[in-house]
């Protein structure tokens, strides 16, 4: 019998981890972080509400392996690349030079640590909490969780204020996390040896030395792919051996698990494996984990206890002004609607104050309640707070940004293609190894070349390109295309397209989401083309109305039938494809997000369709 009700509980919870994202798509209300509609629909089927669900075994491991994995995914996402930034600094629009970064990032962060102190002391002066230490890690934590995605679906990861937004919750992760571990050992019983800790990052330390050693050897790769998958035996196993390193010396195994992706993303695995990890964890444990987060909470003993009702406004307040204060230093650089909305973004909290608040509640240090109400406000936040970013958001910083485009190599194929997209939307930059100087005043006169050392990944380092959101790499040989492009692509860059000639070169790269192009295909396929199509060749070539691709970014289309689509000019939606499907465009068709658009018209008014697709302003009226 209690076979039969343990998996019927875990039935319901992985059904309605199914249909939560569906039923926010369907009513558009895709403002709603997933993972936080998840914790809304586990108080809806939990003690809140209709209470059909109740924790077992199973439930309660895979909601344990959730945890575990979620804090893996959030080492994962730190990009530690953004702490080697150039330090070659541009100029604002309106005149200023751009603030370094890490530099901001880190007095931020301070800042927003010492205002969490002064607030914690507070709320322990008035009553609400007994210690100063787990409420300063609550106020100051920062949730990488909704912060990344939004800056991505901002488009601003790789300018400099969405950086900087980025590096203050990397460091917060960071810190809080740390803390933590150094909470528990304190406060736990038994628990009282800190320095154990030590042994837990040495063995860290190890394994990164050893994952460096035989990343890139060649039985690796051959182990990498077909039924031995040994990348994603190798990230489980170091998983499981640094929670238990974590359990052996004291600390929590989240910590363990928390340096686990720290190590993956320091080793910078392949976005392929990269999206094998997310879609497990995404598509299976996590959800379990926050819909089970929603069942235990009890918002009705919350109700009862109106010194916690009172902290709930408080703590808000709290959160707010420990991140707008500090982000005030931004006022330096920019105007006061960007200064509000980076605080407000850096108010959102999740995953981190799920974790302080669970062991808070385990060691005894925190009552129940309190865990239910320090999670209840972090909900809050993050449906909020994203919100407000991007109603505050300037939307001319979006309407001015250009998409960053690095040309890798100087020659006949990469200069012309510079030139001609520096009138566009796009903001080409080609490096080479320095010129002679013959070369250099040819070409300095028509081009704007940028002069490295050499190709070495140190070289390209210390410039730009790692911030760019499409490298192109032509150099003079495939075997250093093909390496440059693989290192460039494990940066983080979303589109790396490389020249390669090589047939058995292309097939490996392309497995690496790696664009490949070949001069002597190209002129092969064109020459075919103009033989058998003249016309369609006519089409594409033609430098006032060709053929474009565009993603469609803007949520205020979705669901938008194409015969409500607002007019532009000239433009023919000619296909559209969406996932693996190709569709052929009719008045009825709606438009979807990620759908990639096959228009033509002319430049101008592809150029203002881009605009408003791909960059996300916002149309004057509803379409609907």
């Amino acid at each position: 019998m209690q076979q039969h009700v343990s998996v019927f509980s875990l039935l319901i919870v992985v059904t309605v981890a199914f249909l939560t994202p569906i039923i926010l798509h369907r009513f558009k209300l895709n403002f709603i972080p997933v993972v936080v509609a998840e914790i809304i629909v586990g108080l809806i089927i939990g003690k809140s509400g209709l209470n059909v669900v109740h924790e077992d075994m199973w439930l309660s491991t895979l909601s344990t392996l959730g945890f575990i994995f979620l804090m893996f995914l959030s080492g994962l996402e730190i990009d530690f690349t953004a702490f080697t930034g150039s330090n070659k600094r541009g100029k604002l629009p309106n005149g200023k030079r751009e603030p370094n970064s890490f530099t901001a990032a880190s007095l931020i962060f301070i800042g927003v640590f010492i205002f969490s102190l002064g607030l914690s002391y507070l709320f322990v002066l008035v009553g609400f909490i007994d210690n100063a230490f787990l409420m300063t890690l609550i106020i100051s934590t920062i949730s990488l969780g909704v912060v990344v995605p939004t800056l991505k679906e901002a488009h601003l990861m790789k300018t400099v204020i969405g950086q900087i937004i980025l590096l203050v919750a990397v460091i917060a992760d960071l810190v809080t996390m740390i803390l933590l571990a150094v909470f528990v050992s304190i406060y736990e019983p038994g628990h009282s040896s800190t320095w154990l800790l030590l042994f837990l990052f040495i063995g860290g330390m190890i394994l990164y030395l050893l994952g460096k050693r035989f990343k890139n050897r060649t039985f690796m790769e051959s182990l990498a792919t077909g039924t031995v998958q040994i990348g994603t035996r190798a990230v489980f196993t170091l998983i499981i051996v640094l929670v238990g390193l974590s359990e052996t010396v004291g600390a929590e195994n989240i910590l363990g698990a928390f340096m686990a992706g720290v190590l993956v993303s320091l080793l910078s695995p392949n976005q392929e494996l990269i999206h094998k990890l997310d879609s497990f964890g995404y598509g299976f444990l996590i959800p379990i984990f926050f819909v089970m987060v929603g069942v235990e909470l009890d918002i009705w003993s919350l109700f009862s206890e109106k010194k916690l009702l009172m902290l709930i406004p408080f703590l808000l307040i709290g959160l707010l002004l420990s991140k707008l204060v500090p982000v005030y230093l931004l006022k330096r650089w920019y105007d006061t609607k960007t200064v509000l909305a980076s605080g407000f973004l850096l108010t959102s909290t999740l995953s981190l104050v799920i974790a302080a608040a669970t062991i808070g509640e385990r060691i005894g240090v925190i009552s129940e309640q309190m865990k239910g109400t320090l999670i209840l406000v972090a909900v809050i936040t993050s449906i909020f707070t994203p919100i407000v970013f991007k109603k505050l958001f300037p939307k001319e910083i979006l309407a001015g940004k250009k998409v960053r485009v690095a040309f890798l190599g100087a020659n006949q194929i990469t200069l012309p293609i510079s030139r001609e997209l520096k009138s566009g939307l796009y903001e080409p930059i080609v490096y080479s190894p320095k010129l002679r100087d013959g070369e250099k005043q040819m070409t300095n006169s028509l081009f704007e070349i940028v002069e490295i050392n050499d190709y070495s990944i140190e070289s390209i380092a210390e410039t730009n390109i790692f911030l760019s959101e499409i490298v192109v790499i032509s150099t003079g040989t495939d075997q250093l295309n093909a390496e440059l492009a693989r290192a460039v692509k494990t940066k983080g860059v979303p589109r790396v397209i490389a020249r390669i000639e090589i047939p058995e070169l292309e097939e490996s790269l392309r497995e690496h989401g790696i664009e490949v192009f070949s001069s002597f295909m190209s002129t092969k396929t064109l020459l075919r083309a103009l033989i058998e199509s003249p016309t369609v060749i006519n089409i594409l070539t033609n430098q006032e109305t060709g053929l474009y691709e565009i993603v469609m970014n803007n949520d205020q289309f979705d669901g938008v039938p194409l015969r409500r689509f607002p007019f532009m000019g000239d433009i023919i939606f000619v296909r559209i494809f969406r996932g693996n499907d190709s569709i052929v465009p009719h008045g009825d068709t709606e438009l979807q997000l990620n759908d990639r658009l096959i228009v033509t018209g002319s430049k101008e008014y592809v150029d203002d369709l881009i605009q408003e697709l791909e960059f996300c302003e916002k149309p004057d009226k509803n379409y609907y």
